[in-house]
């Protein structure tokens, strides 16, 4: 192994979501099993971008301005990249990209990350790791999910059984049961949608004013509908077992149309479909643990934008105390480590992973035939 592990190494780690909102960036320190926070900060897409990228991941760009969007979110990226002039500069960068396809089954798996490195590596004079989710793909994997190592590295507790749940906009499980051995038996995959259709259903009530429905506050005054419920639990995704992941291409717009219709149908107003689509998020979850984890965990560990709603926090409490009433349900911020951190400073290890010549996807997690090296590297000669 590389004598370097050792040496703390500073590494920018940057996400960009299913949510499309923006983009969120965590610089860390990082180490052999250390993974330290040393600044975070976002940047909100403006409305047009916000807008190509939707209409990309609805395949509605031709090539032209396929080509255009990705290297304007690149130049965008890199814009941002030094934080509002934070002089702290990063030795490697690690960045996710924004995910327009992602199909990993059939005979011709794909997936696309969007946003062209190299203004990132001509920003910061430094090199920079992405497109990380082919290598797996090609190994025989599902590219996803891919932020288990650092969820292992965090979280993982010798003596518990913990799960941490990224609430994006899909919604991803790494359960760590370490409640025997030397090492926790890991098992990670994607429960289905977090906060996709959410922010669908507050951007068409809101006629675009609203980018999601904050604070769960529109959902708050509504009720689920339980028949639609019923019906919508049934999607074979949920009962598909691991490996598994998904995106926009299950649970974005083309389910969103068939949700509207189904609500318009039945009369149901805003504040009910916002209701049922939150109901939808927690239950599916509680489902995914049911069928898939060998117990429920005893603690859950929420992450992402969604940890911040209080009403999808306060469903997924409830749909696992269905099936163990004891659990404990905490946010990420509550251990030391906000929610819009998480994804970022996971491709961070990654990153440094790529850099120090180590595997980073788990096979048992992702379907992969081996653990391979993750990511691509651009490099810009010099530092600025």
């Amino acid at each position: 192994m590389n004598a370097g592990v050792r040496k703390w190494i500073r590494v920018l780690g940057i996400m960009s979501g299913t949510s499309m909102d923006g983009v969120d960036y965590a610089l860390c320190a990082i180490r052999e099993g250390e993974v330290r926070l040393l600044d975070l900060w976002h940047a909100e897409f403006p409305a047009g971008l916000r807008r190509r990228l939707h209409a990309a991941a609805r395949s509605e760009l031709r090539t032209y301005p396929l080509a255009q969007l990705h290297h304007d979110l690149g130049r965008f990226y890199a814009r941002h990249a030094r934080g509002g002039g934070r002089k702290t500069r990063p030795h490697w960068i690690g960045v996710h990209g924004q995910t327009v396809y992602h199909q990993p089954d059939g005979r011709h798996p794909a997936t696309w990350q969007m946003g062209e490195p190299a203004y990132l590596a001509e920003a910061l004079r430094a090199p920079v790791v992405s497109n990380f989710r082919v290598a797996d793909l090609a190994a025989g994997g599902q590219g996803a999910p891919l932020a288990t190592l650092f969820h292992r590295v965090v979280f993982a507790a010798p003596g518990q059984h913990r799960a941490v749940n990224n609430l994006g906009g899909i919604s991803n499980v790494t359960s760590m049961d370490w409640r025997k051995g030397r090492e926790p038996r890991v098992l990670a995959f994607d429960t289905g949608p977090a906060n996709v259709l959410i922010d669908m259903a507050a951007r068409h009530y809101s006629r675009g004013r609203m980018d999601m429905d904050r604070d769960g506050a529109w959902a708050s005054r509504g009720r689920a509908a339980e028949w639609l419920l019923e019906r919508w639990l049934r999607h074979p995704y949920f009962r598909r077992p691991p490996p598994k992941s998904t995106g926009r291409e299950l649970f974005g717009e083309p389910f969103w149309t068939r949700a509207h219709a189904e609500a318009q149908a039945a009369r149901l107003g805003a504040a009910d479909l916002l209701a049922t689509l939150t109901a939808l998020t927690a239950r599916s979850i509680a489902l995914n643990y049911r069928w898939h984890l060998r117990q429920i965990p005893d603690e859950v560990i929420l992450t992402g934008g969604g940890a911040e709603n209080p009403v999808l926090r306060e469903e997924i409490r409830r749909a696992l105390a269905i099936f163990r009433p004891d659990v404990r349900v905490r946010t990420g911020t509550q251990m030391g480590w906000p929610s819009s951190s998480i994804e970022p400073a996971a491709f961070a290890l990654l990153a440094w992973r790529r850099m120090m010549g180590l595997p980073g996807n788990l096979p048992a997690t992702t379907g992969a035939r081996r653990a391979v090296l993750l990511g691509q590297v651009s490099e810009c000669s010099g530092r600025a």
